[in-house]
């Protein structure tokens, strides 16, 4: 059996971590069933992603983009967990197999454990958000900490844990600073970042997935996630960019370190991540997500008694 994950070529931590988060739930999957893909954290139940051949084992994936697979053969699809009830009501499973996403598991494992509180507050945001944006200065400007979500998975992990506080675009970035009690601000730059998928994770915890608005920080960034700047319009820009990602993000880096002009443009931004990070912030109850991970542990303890 091997994990399947959605691989980003900038880095995300929050696909990453599949690389090994299946290895401490489920100690020696690798060596069993070569014929089954394990179809772990990610909004990756998806047809234009998942390989149509072969078995799959759903373990607390999400739907959120673009169409469906076809999964009403349960003999080459066994759902046994997806991330929320939106998820499990578009697959046509029970609404109690929507548990919870499977990162917050990650919070169990020993190597993360009793971080200390090195950091007041960061800003994590979503990976298109830093392949463009100016926000390592715009994080600088306001006071917080920057977390790059593009950055080695258990790096971008300790530092969230070491937080005591988080603004999170990036909703792994939240779903991980809540699995580590770490209270959190959700936020949001553009229209682009799907509301399903936060809605479908909150629903498990007992959470508000409402976001506040922060202003896109980069012209740059306008351009790729086809938004505003400054009042110019830049819809129907973001496929055109898309090709030519990294040379657009490597020009805005250059342009940011020889020109104070970005960081004056980028003066909204500022503005409304500091009061992001002073908002009332949010955390699940310890008994709500207790409850959830017990769930997912019993379901974990069936796959090992059907597959290992």
């Amino acid at each position: 059996m091997k994990p399947y994950y959605w691989e980003s070529q900038h880095g995300n931590f929050g696909d990453d971590l599949n690389l090994w988060l299946w290895d401490f739930l489920l100690p020696g999957f690798r060596e069993t069933h070569p014929d089954v893909l394990l179809v772990g954290v990610g909004t990756v139940l998806n047809s234009a992603l998942l390989p149509k051949e072969g078995r799959k084992l759903v373990l607390g994936s999400g739907f959120g983009y673009g169409t469906l697979p076809d999964m009403r053969d349960r003999d080459l699809w066994d759902v046994r967990s997806v991330r929320g009830p939106l998820t499990a009501a578009r697959v046509g499973v029970r609404e109690e197999l929507g548990i919870v996403d499977p990162a917050v598991l990650v919070a169990d494992m020993p190597e993360f454990a009793d971080q200390p509180k090195r950091i007041k507050c960061a800003f994590i945001p979503h990976w298109e958000s830093a392949v463009a944006g100016l926000w390592p200065v715009v994080c600088a400007m306001a006071g917080l900490h920057y977390i790059d979500p593009r950055g080695e998975a258990k790096d971008v992990i300790r530092e969230i844990a070491a937080c005591e506080l988080i603004v999170a675009e990036s909703m792994h970035g939240a779903i991980l600073a809540d699995a580590f009690r770490v209270p959190w601000v959700a936020v949001s730059t553009s229209a682009n970042i799907n509301g399903f998928k936060w809605r479908d994770w909150a629903a498990t915890v007992g959470v508000d997935p409402t976001a506040r608005r922060i202003p896109i920080s980069t012209r740059a960034e306008a351009i790729i996630k086809g938004a505003s700047f400054w009042g110019v319009d830049y819809e129907g820009a973001g496929q055109a960019a898309e090709a030519d990602t990294v040379a657009v993000a490597q020009a805005a880096s250059r342009s940011r370190l020889r020109s104070a002009a970005k960081q004056v443009l980028a003066a909204p931004s500022t503005l409304a991540l500091w009061q992001a990070s002073r908002a009332e912030p949010q955390l699940s109850t310890d008994a709500r997500l207790c409850e959830r991970k017990e769930r997912l542990y019993a379901v974990l303890e069936g796959v090992r008694r059907h597959y290992l």
